[in-house]
This record gives structure tokens, C-alpha cells and sequence, in this order.
């Protein structure tokens, strides 16, 4: 990659990046609440099987599918993707945290000129756009190829989560970079796997993540979102 797509990529990958992803912690919280995470191995573990299991098999194998249907301008494709990550999202919170980035993204994209006024529209048309798609249409506009994209969004994720983790369990800033660098161990060869996903092997099959995630809805004291 050239330069400025390398940057491009880098700042997209930011948890400052204005989208609200600080906000959540994908059900982190609540695992926390019931004893399931309660320090850093804990911690470790929790979000390296959340990696593996339900990162890499839905969101990632699906960024690599929208990739190139953002380079195609296949929009039959990219509207049956989207639906797939709506219909996937299992609790109300993870619904609102996918809807709510991807609005939140698009105005980012708005506002940088990272994308054109006619891939902006064509990502409105999609319904209501959820972020994984959002996010494959401002890879695409940076000129990044696959697998540095998934990379990417697997590394910000992963500092996000980290960070949640830190506020919530709690951990100290080193125990943090600790896990940090285990999954920044793990993300290589879940990209590798998501790339290998075809429309019938993706996935979003995670239950414990679903009532988890559901549970929090109603859970008394709450510092994140989901």
C-alpha cells in the first residue's frame, strides 16, 4: 500500500475515531457481572474466544465479502450483507451499536471525503447501514486490499475491547497491553480463516455472547452500552 492508504487505514483502526465504539463493550460487561471475566487471564480468554469464535466467522468473513462488492458497485450484493449483519445482531443492544456506528461512520465519511457522494447515497439506499459495511466502503475508498483491511478492523476492535475491559473488570494499563498482545497474536490467523468463508460457512452462532448481551439490557448499573 502507498502511504496514504497505509495512514488511512491506521486512523480508521483508532478507537478516537468519532464512531461511538467506546461506548460498548459487545456483552464484556455483562460477562463480567455474571463472574465470567474477572481478571486479566479471564479477561484473556473471554475476548480471545469472542475473536475466534464470533469475530472472525461473522464480522470479518463479511468484511472480506463487501470489499469487493464496494469495488464492483454491487449493490444487490452489499444490501443482502447488510441484511445478513441485521438479522445476525441478536440482541437489541448489538442491533443499536451496529446501526449506530455505521450512521456515525457515514458522517465521518461525509465530512473527510473519504468516499464519494454517490457511494454515500448508495450506502443510505442499503436500509439502515450497519457498520461492517459502512467500514468495507471506507476501506475501499482508501485503496486497501483485503486482507490489510480485515487486519485493521481487527485491531481496533481489539484495542476497544481492551480498553473496556480495563474500566470494567478492572485491569491495570500493563495487564491491558498484555492481552492486547495476545490477541494482536490471534488476529493474523483469524483473518486468515475469515478469508476463507464462503456466504454458506459465515456465521454469527455465539448464545452465551446473545443472552449475555440480552441480559445487560436490563442490568442495574451499566458503564457501557452493550
Amino acid at each position: 500500500m502507498n502511504p496514504a492508504s497505509l495512514l488511512q487505514l491506521i486512523w480508521l483502526a483508532s478507537p478516537a475515531l468519532p464512531v461511538g465504539g467506546f461506548s460498548y463493550s459487545e456483552g464484556l460487561e455483562s460477562a463480567i457481572e455474571h463472574g465470567l471475566v474477572r481478571d486479566e487471564a479471564s479477561a484473556a480468554s473471554w475476548l480471545g474466544q469472542h475473536l475466534t469464535l464470533a469475530l472472525a466467522r461473522g464480522d470479518l468473513a463479511l468484511l472480506a465479502q463487501a470489499l469487493p462488492a464496494w469495488a464492483a458497485h454491487d449493490v444487490t450484493r452489499l444490501r443482502a450483507l447488510n441484511d445478513w449483519v441485521l438479522q445476525t445482531r441478536e440482541s437489541a443492544e448489538l442491533r443499536l451499536q451496529c446501526e449506530q456506528m455505521g450512521r456515525s461512520l457515514i458522517e465521518w465519511l461525509r465530512n473527510h471525503d473519504s468516499a464519494s457522494p454517490a457511494q454515500i447515497q448508495a450506502c443510505l439506499a442499503l436500509g439502515p447501514p450497519t457498520y461492517p459495511v459502512v467500514m468495507a466502503l471506507a476501506y475501499a475508498a482508501a485503496g486497501a486490499d483485503t486482507e490489510a483491511a480485515l487486519l485493521a478492523y481487527a485491531f481496533g476492535w481489539a484495542e476497544n475491547m481492551v480498553q473496556a475491559a480495563i474500566k470494567a473488570v478492572p485491569l491495570g494499563q500493563l495487564a491491558g497491553q498484555r492481552i492486547l498482545a495476545s490477541l494482536s497474536h490471534a488476529i493474523p490467523s483469524a483473518v486468515q480463516a475469515a478469508l476463507t468463508l464462503g456466504d454458506g460457512e459465515r456465521q454469527a452462532f455465539s448464545p452465551m455472547l446473545a443472552i449475555l448481551s440480552a441480559r445487560h439490557e436490563t442490568q442495574y448499573s451499566r458503564l457501557f452500552r452493550s
